[in-house]
């Protein structure tokens, strides 16, 4: 898949008007094309092996790591990739991000990610440590370990509107999928199908009920942290269905700014201040390029247009079962009339966010959506035989569980 790039402008043109910003997030968010590539994003919350509700330290992660070791935690070194070409980022928390390269194919992807989380399950090994299985901190509360501008300048904003910000920056742990944004034509189809499929996929694999040694009673306690932030950051556009290029648009420059580069190091932006406000006169100076992407990395929707689509709201999942979710997804967007298949599954069920984080499969529309569109999802995968067994075993015994569940209620 494509990446954001500066194809289009130099990263310190200053951007004096809204039309000028619009224009630079038109071209840099959606990169069309005949959809070809597929990626993921793998995070995991770290813990000591002997003692998972221990505090850990950076220094811990930066020696385990070695020549991998992000440069938030090893400044002095620009990292290796991981043999299959994957790089490893350092979250807030401590958790830590495998990021793939882009691959042909979900086969392809597969192999490759298999082959960097082995690497890196040795390197923590070997130094008493251990990858989490769930989709937030089971064992520890929300502690931030890296102290950058960044990072703190965020947690300071997100503070004044809750405890949530802090528990998405330091406890959840994420699975994100990438897909290519598809053709001009296609595009509006799979901007809709990515975001009504969010429901169900979310209480399909909701793996993150269990927090800070308690039971929340959640179903994925990782999105309702993400859902309780400010729903200008962190919900849907409000048109998720129409034209994404504009609904982005408008949604970036209602966005609050959480973050302001500066060099005195204090990056806290002006209270209630936006992007629009930013470009009308709110600093100093007006945005460059390079401001207004940095913005948009600040923005955590559901999905978010990143060159490609970046599917964000599901859990961690434990083991090799992150392959099932990621293969899904691939499946569903094989062609273009499967992903017309799956809009028509999902749309009735499109809005039931809330219910999907609080009640997963518990609620029985979610239930049923997430049911047929595993047995559309099963008629396209494209994997070898023992792949395609484990994605569908994997799918099947969650859905198999949740039916025990209801029967016995």
């Amino acid at each position: 898949m494509t990446t954001l790039d500066r194809d289009t402008i130099d990263a310190d043109h200053e951007l004096r008007t809204l039309e000028a910003v619009e224009g630079h997030i038109r071209a840099i968010c959606f990169k069309t094309g005949p959809p070809e590539l597929i990626g993921a994003e793998l995070e995991w919350t770290v813990h000591h092996a002997t003692a998972p509700q221990a505090p850990l330290h950076p220094a811990a992660v930066r020696r385990v790591l070695g020549p991998h070791a992000p440069t938030t935690i090893r400044p002095e070194h620009s990292p290796d990739p991981l043999p299959a070409g994957g790089s490893v980022t350092l979250e807030p928390g401590g958790q830590l991000e495998i990021s793939s390269a882009p691959a042909p194919s979900t086969a392809a992807l597969h192999a490759a990610v298999t082959a960097d989380v082995a690497h890196l399950t040795s390197l923590l090994s070997e130094g008493g440590l251990r990858l989490g299985e769930h989709g937030i901190d089971a064992h520890r509360p929300p502690r931030r370990l890296l102290d950058t501008p960044r990072y703190a300048a965020m947690e300071r904003t997100f503070d004044t509107r809750g405890p949530h910000g802090r528990v998405m920056m330091s406890s959840t742990a994420g699975l994100q999928v990438c897909l290519d944004a598809g053709t001009p034509a296609e595009l509006g189809v799979r901007w809709a199908t990515a975001h009504a499929l969010g429901p169900p996929l979310i209480a399909l694999f909701a793996n993150s009920a269990r927090h800070a040694g308690r039971d929340t009673g959640l179903a994925s306690a990782r999105m309702a942290a993400w859902w309780g932030m400010d729903p200008r950051l962190t919900h849907p556009p409000l048109e998720p269905v129409g034209d994404p290029v504009t609904a982005w648009v408008r949604y970036a420059l209602a966005a609050p700014l959480v973050c302001v580069r500066r060099g005195d190091g204090r990056w806290d932006p002006p209270p209630g201040a936006t992007l629009a406000d930013w470009v009308t006169g709110v600093l100093p100076r007006p945005p460059t390029a390079s401001d207004v992407e940095y913005h948009l990395s600040t923005l955590f929707p559901p999905v978010r247009p990143h060159g490609y689509l970046e599917v964000r709201y599901l859990d961690a999942q434990p083991g090799d079962e992150w392959i099932a979710p990621v293969a899904m997804l691939a499946a569903l967007f094989a062609d273009h009339r499967t992903t017309e298949r799956a809009l028509e599954l999902a749309q009735p069920v499109a809005g039931r966010w809330r219910s999907a984080y609080r009640r997963g499969l518990a609620d029985p529309a979610l239930r049923r959506s997430a049911a047929t569109l595993t047995e559309l999802a099963a008629d396209r995968l494209s994997l070898p035989a023992d792949l395609s067994t484990h994605v569908v075993e994997t799918v099947q015994r969650r859905l198999r569980r949740a039916d025990v569940t209801e029967e016995q209620r």
